[in-house]
């Protein structure tokens, strides 16, 4: 029968093993670091219960202290971060860490050996650059074969997933992948060491780089993944839970297309009332106000409606023909004043050419009627009664006296042309000025009578649209009137469901009311009898107390808190009242700030967990810098001895 040790029970610390059960249902016996294939650079054998990593402080080892090397920066996080790799997380290190990792070894490779309810699983990952992945059951990693097929990790998700949390648990995690429900997990149950152990929903931090899935969720989604890990939630919930935040929704778009259309019914009302020159205040309210605003608007088009007599809205069609004939006459006059302008140039342009001939003619006829030699320049009469032998051409005086005669005629008809022409231009201008006029005023006609016609459509439309407006308005204000009536009804259905979700919770106050028994006797274990605490599920969050002389919140009771709350929860696993496994990882918690005296309770409360029941059914990885008690640093208790010397660090390298 499983035995409870007296110490537990005068502590208030009461613990009862889940029945049958011999070992932890998730734990890991082994991890093994290959620099490459077949070269083992590192082995840690691991156990269920306490497990301790130590990089001791120089003050802490024998010998010369002042030449050792502190234990900060010796691989404890990177430790925690391999055994979170081998179970199943994305990454095992920042970038930076990363490549640097992988130039010291290429071909490195990391292995574990995890139990999963009895059954051993050999899990290969690579901290190189294969990107061979290995899970496989019923194996040893010494057995897994390198040039292999890869598996990848999803039997290994698969396995965990089915049998430790179950589908149904699963299916509660907020997350679309039900294998991404294990990482959630496992990111509660290794805590990120950037985390600080400052918030208990707070687990992964974006500079671990870790690729968690927890890291995409809400506050409220990792209470929600804590609530089903420990029994604290049914589908139900979840169900409604859903229901409620698609609810939500729908009232916060309701309420928007509400608060829209209150701002189109002010912009029509308003602009209803500024057409019909009225105020608001004689108006009642909402849709009673849209009748008077209908007859008015009727009104005012029926007015419209009638033809003021001052105005003359003949047919614009016989205007709108007879300013385009006057277009046309104009146009036509201009066409012929301009060919009677360009024939009077060419004219005068004949006329004064035929001008500049008279001259030349005039003294050709002379010279042919006193001809004089061309050669000697003596007249012809003189050279034949002397007898000149050099001329013997003369002058061919009737051809002189023909051109002149012709250039006479030439002259008379075009300056009778030119005459002609400038009478014709004197008529055209004539025409046109008062053609011009005519098709101005008939074209201004035209311009008159449809701005006329315009501004009495443009009234007429203004009332008519002024009409549709007032129906426009009530149209708005029966569909306001349906969106508040839906919106009251969505908030209603609102609180009706929370109150459901409140009776849900209320089933559930047994659960965290032993979860909070447990909390509060750990942490009196590890301050002091006169402590309380509590844990509540307040409103929507997860809320942690401790009062010692008054509430206590400090970052070293903040920290403590989260350890306590980690610790009740994985007593509840010990008990088998919860889902998720009873393994935690926590790498170096702030021994500074709690103090050695409870840093060194811790252990001693993690030790004597282990005798409760025939075996430890639980597995607690804790890395730190300070000193355990002395008979914990042997083994089993003392796995391993890291420090910050290059050999002494977990992959021998400076990186």
């Amino acid at each position: 029968m499983p035995r409870q040790l007296e110490l537990l029970k005068r502590s208030g610390l009461e613990i009862q093993p889940e029945a049958g059960r011999s070992e932890p249902r998730l734990w890991i016996r082994r991890l093994v670091i290959w620099s490459e294939p077949g070269v083992i650079l590192r082995e840690v054998i691991l156990r269920p219960g306490l497990n301790i990593i130590w990089a001791p402080d120089p003050v802490d080892r024998p010998g010369d202290t002042e030449a050792a090397a502190p234990g900060h920066g010796s691989g404890k996080t990177l430790f925690c971060r391999l055994l979170r790799y081998c179970l199943g997380e994305a990454r095992f290190a920042p970038s930076e860490q990363r490549e640097k990792i992988i130039a010291a070894f290429p071909n490195g490779m990391v292995g574990a050996e995890i139990m999963v309810d009895g059954t051993q699983w050999a899990v290969v990952r690579p901290i190189g650059t294969t990107r061979k992945h290995f899970a496989i059951r019923d194996f040893a990693v010494d057995a897994v074969k390198m040039d292999a097929d890869p598996t990848g990790m999803d039997p290994f998700l698969e396995a965990v997933t089915a049998s430790i949390l179950s589908d149904d648990v699963a299916a509660l995690v907020p997350v679309n992948d039900r294998l991404n429900a294990w990482p959630v997990t496992l990111a509660w149950l290794a805590r990120d060491q950037e985390c600080r152990f400052d918030k208990p929903l707070d687990w992964r931090s974006a500079d671990s780089d870790s690729g968690s899935p927890a890291r995409a969720l809400s506050a409220q989604e990792h209470l929600d993944a804590v609530r089903a890990f420990i029994g604290a939630i049914i589908p139900e919930e979840s169900k409604l839970r859903a229901e409620i935040g698609e609810l939500q929704t729908q009232r916060d778009q309701t309420g928007r297309d509400a608060t829209h259309q209150a701002r189109e019914v002010d912009r029509l009302r308003a602009r209803v009332l500024g057409e019909l020159g009225r105020g608001s205040d004689d108006l009642p309210p909402g849709r009673m106000a849209v009748e008077p605003l209908r007859k008015a608007a009727i009104h005012r088009l029926a007015q419209l409606s009638q033809l003021d007599s001052a105005i003359d809205l003949s047919d614009v069609t016989d205007l709108r023909s007879e300013a385009n004939e006057a277009r046309l006459r104009v146009e036509e006059l201009n066409r012929r004043l301009a060919v009677e302008g360009a024939r009077i140039k060419e004219i005068e342009g004949l006329v004064a050419w035929i001008n500049g001939e008279f001259p030349v003619a005039s003294t050709r006829v002379a010279e042919a009627d006193q001809p004089i030699c061309e050669i000697c320049e003596v007249p012809i009469d003189r050279a034949l009664a002397e007898g000149c032998r050099l001329s013997h051409k003369l002058p061919d005086f009737d051809t002189a006296k023909r051109r002149m005669e012709q250039l006479e005629q030439d002259r008379s008809r075009e300056t009778s042309r030119l005459e002609a022409s400038r009478a014709e231009r004197s008529r055209i201008i004539a025409q046109l000025e008062p053609a011009q006029r005519h098709y101005e005023s008939t074209t201004e006609s035209v311009e008159t009578e449809e701005r006329m016609r315009e501004a009495r459509t443009d009234a007429w439309y203004k009332a008519r649209r002024l009409i549709d407006d007032v129906e426009w308005l009530d149209e708005i204000l029966i569909e306001q009137e349906r969106t508040q009536a839906h919106f009251a009804e969505l908030d209603r259905t609102v609180e009706e469901k929370r109150e459901q979700v409140g009776s849900f919770r209320a089933a559930h106050a047994t659960t965290f009311h032993h979860l909070s028994r447990l909390f509060d006797a750990i942490l009196r274990e590890l301050i002091g009898p006169d402590a309380t605490a509590r844990v509540a599920l307040d409103g929507n969050s997860l809320r942690l107390s401790v009062e010692l002389g008054g509430e206590r919140s400090t970052a070293a009771i903040d920290s403590l808190k989260v350890i306590a709350f980690d610790l009740s929860a994985m007593c509840m696993s010990i008990e088998g009242h919860a889902h998720q496994p009873a393994f935690l990882i926590h790498d170096s918690p702030r021994e500074a700030d709690l103090g050695l005296s409870i840093f060194h309770r811790l252990f001693r409360l993690i030790r004597r967990m282990e005798d409760v029941g025939e075996q430890p059914v639980f597995q607690y990885i804790i890395t730190t810098t300070t000193s355990p008690q002395p008979e914990l640093t042997v083994r089993p208790w003392l796995t391993e001895t890291l420090g910050g010397a290059t050999m002494e660090r977990l992959l021998q390298r400076d990186l």
